[in-house]
């Protein structure tokens, strides 16, 4: 049988479409980033973050929590890049290890919100009725309050740990993802190939996680990226309020609080350096939201 068949018919090769397809978002992305370089600078931030928050504790040059590792209050140095603390703890060192636990709280609160708000916020729109009705109520009664100080009652109320922190970070993101979620899905339970799924014989439910949910997630992501940088000025921001990650962790919104005190006698580098790293990630996320949006607008991809 196998000589009946001509040697120039081959089998479809799978791997075109996928070069293809790798094909055309390299040649998005290097147009988003030629367009826009900032986005490739918060590319780059972000890589370097990331790997900072995995090997910090390896590479940082001092135990962040060895005191007198210089002498107290020392300025900048070959030694101590950042200088040292009132404690003669160095200051590199802190802000590197301090990394890991920032990204940690964000990342956990912002997927623990994306979760939650996606699933309540893209069942209240396409199903509508009672269902909008409760989660937008939720979204609202949320919304009602100052953020912040919604976050600072709920980690006074329940103890200042690092899962109450994460908890109180996702809680003020949630109305977010539920209205994003929410109008995305109420504009598409209409659409044509949602109405041909049903037509087709799918549930509902199959309609709505394979139908619709995939196409709200391009938003979503947008807004995760957008919600990490608030997640992070949020815990950082707990932490300098006392409410936070307790002494001496290394934190950089600790960091921030510490050094404060020491700003007027001149000792500006304590609270220089973990604030403006704190800034650069803010800086970051918000820069890979923009990329993000370019990178999902179809009209890039053309």
């Amino acid at each position: 049988m196998d000589s009946l068949i001509p040697a120039s018919v081959s089998t479809p090769d799978n791997s075109r479409g996928v070069n293809a397809a790798f094909s055309r978002w390299a040649r998005t992305l290097k147009h988003i980033f030629a367009e826009n370089p900032l986005s490739l600078i918060a590319a780059l931030l972000f890589v370097a973050m990331v790997i900072v928050a995995i090997a910090g504790p390896s590479i940082a040059p001092y135990d962040p929590l060895q005191t007198n590792a210089g002498d107290p209050l020392s300025p900048p140095s070959t030694k101590h890049w950042f200088g040292t603390d009132s404690l003669g703890r160095d200051i590199l060192s802190r802000v590197m290890v301090a990394t890991r636990l920032d990204l940690g709280i964000a990342l956990s609160a912002v997927l623990l919100s994306f979760a939650i708000g996606l699933s309540l916020g893209a069942f209240a729109g396409y199903f509508g009725g009672w269902t909008d009705r409760v989660v937008g109520r939720i979204a609202d009664t949320i919304m009602a309050f100052p953020l912040f100080v919604l976050a600072m009652g709920i980690v006074s109320a329940m103890g200042n740990t690092i899962g109450n922190i994460v908890l109180a970070t996702a809680i003020i993101n949630l109305p977010f993802y539920i209205r994003v979620a929410r109008t995305e899905a109420n504009i598409r339970r209409d659409a044509g190939y949602v109405e041909a799924a049903r037509l087709a014989g799918n549930s509902e439910l199959r309609v709505l996680f394979h139908h619709v949910v995939p196409n709200i997630l391009p938003s979503m992501m947008v807004q995760l990226s957008l919600n990490m940088g608030w997640a992070i000025l949020n815990a950082a921001g707990l932490s300098f309020i006392g409410l936070g990650v307790r002494p001496p962790e290394a934190e950089w919104g600790i960091m921030v609080a510490e050094g404060a005190q020491y700003i007027v006698s001149g000792e500006w580098w304590i609270a220089l350096f973990p604030g403006a790293v704190l800034m650069l990630a803010v800086f970051c996320f918000n820069l890979l939201g923009d990329g993000l949006r370019d990178l999902m607008d179809p009209r890039k991809r053309t």
